[in-house]
């Protein structure tokens, strides 16, 4: 297993070396030039799609099933422990540039989106599209639709499964001293009975679940600030500092260069928003829309909320925390920023959230894989991927967490690589889309 954790870190520090970083980035903020900025002027106007029904419009589910199916995918785990891992090996200023791949990564999102209803189609068990579809339809690069489907299916086990339930089961057991094995039956066949009606019951759970939880998750978060409001200060300013200056050792931390904040702050960032692996648009392809820009719109605001609100409320409470410079280790440090703060009551909330956020996660992730799994084998073959994906949530739960977090980092890089080249191939599809939506003034 030694030898296996060791290849396998080493190929995720390949897979995420300056070249990958670059070019998710640049993708990003190539797109954000091209559509001039529209995630930051449209925001509004995107926020407003989200409760709107089109009459007469074709797709599986509604514009808000559709984001908080891809939100069910989003905000997890990587908003727990992903922010805490940023912040132990890369520093405070990591928190910047997880920022960075937020803002351009809004242009990211929205451009998948557009593309994945446009080259959506209509199969037996629904709409389905996609990167593997405009890839492949769009760009007429049909063997690496089929490449970004297989890496698709690869990282539903590790982003959206394995690392989902080990967490869940790690809290647990740390909290609650409940075996990891009995958490991973229990996940595996609450995951069964929902996924096993596809993507309408998964629509319609996430629908409910995610603004649940996220609500209490933000509420907590609210009232920690607001009654420490004098130290919301300190920790932005270390965020700002330390994005361009290195950070010694202190106490428990080991310091930071400040390559280390980048890498560590660009990963764990897309790690949580996704913007560039192409997972969430094959939610958006299921929506009830006339217009492929309208959904775009919408699916915009996940990463919106993930990273740019969830994800700074962790850090800021995490950076406000002594925690952070005592040792802890990553995967218990946003608990016991939060048990600092609340005591027993912040480490149960936490344990509360990493359950909901982690399953939920695993829902969204069991319906990419699934149409990645679709679109390689056909239709009937779908069963089978169900069967293998619930599985993996017990393995998962089971394994060491370093692991099972580089297992993860290689396959999100590999399903990233052919998502990028469709979308730089298909950039001005996404301009001229846009223009045209926005010709008669929609704001």
């Amino acid at each position: 297993m030694e030898t296996l954790d060791a290849i396998i870190s080493a190929i995720s520090s390949f897979v995420w070396g300056v070249p990958m970083l670059t070019l998710l980035v640049g993708t990003g903020l190539y797109l954000t030039i091209k559509l001039k900025g529209m995630q930051f002027w449209a925001l509004g106007h995107a926020f407003k799609l989200i409760f709107i029904k089109e009459k007469g419009a074709k797709g599986d589910i509604s514009h808000f099933s559709a984001l908080t199916t891809a939100l069910a995918a989003t905000v997890g785990i990587g908003n727990i422990v992903g922010v805490a891992t940023a912040i132990t090996f890369g520093g405070p200023g990591a928190v910047f540039w997880m920022w960075v791949t937020g803002l351009v990564g809004m242009a990211t999102k929205y451009s998948e989106a557009i593309l994945a209803v446009k080259y959506r189609e209509k199969g037996e068990n629904g709409y389905k599209g996609g990167p593997m579809y405009y890839i492949a339809k769009g760009a007429n690069l049909p063997k690496l639709g089929a490449i970004f489907a297989l890496f698709t299916v690869l990282a539903s086990f590790g982003i959206g499964n394995m690392t989902q339930s080990n967490a869940v089961a790690n809290a647990l057991f740390t909290q609650f001293s409940v075996p990891s094995w009995v958490t991973g039956i229990v996940l595996l066949t609450i995951t069964s009975l929902v996924i096993l009606g596809g993507i309408k019951s998964i629509g319609k759970t996430t629908a409910f679940l995610i603004p649940f939880m996220i609500a209490i998750y933000l509420v907590t978060a609210f009232a920690i600030i607001f009654t420490n409001l004098d130290k919301v200060a300190d920790a932005f300013s270390l965020i700002f500092y330390y994005a361009f200056n290195p950070i010694s050792a202190t106490g428990g931390f080991a310091g930071a260069a400040v390559a280390a904040a980048i890498r560590y702050g660009l990963a764990r960032g897309v790690f949580s928003n996704e913007s560039g692996l192409g997972s969430a648009p094959i939610a958006a392809a299921a929506a009830i829309t006339n217009d492929p820009v309208k959904q775009a719109l919408v699916s915009m605001t996940q990463t919106f909320i993930d990273t740019l609100i969830v994800c700074t409320t962790t850090a800021i409470i995490i950076l406000m925390s002594p925690v952070w410079q005592q040792g802890v280790g990553a995967g218990e440090l946003t608990l016991k920023s939060f048990q600092f703060f609340l005591g027993d009551t912040g480490a149960v909330i936490i344990v509360i959230a990493t359950i909901l956020f982690g399953y939920s996660t695993i829902l969204g992730w069991s319906y990419y894989g699934e149409r990645a799994f679709e679109y390689l084998f056909g239709d009937n073959a779908v069963k089978f991927y169900r069967i293998i994906f619930v599985s993996f949530i017990l393995i998962g739960a089971m394994l060491e967490l370093k692991f099972v977090w580089n297992f993860s980092d290689v396959a999100n890089g590999l399903m990233a690589i052919p998502n990028l080249i469709g979308l730089l191939l298909l950039s001005n599809i996404v301009s001229s889309e846009t223009k045209r939506y926005f010709k008669h003034d929609k704001l």
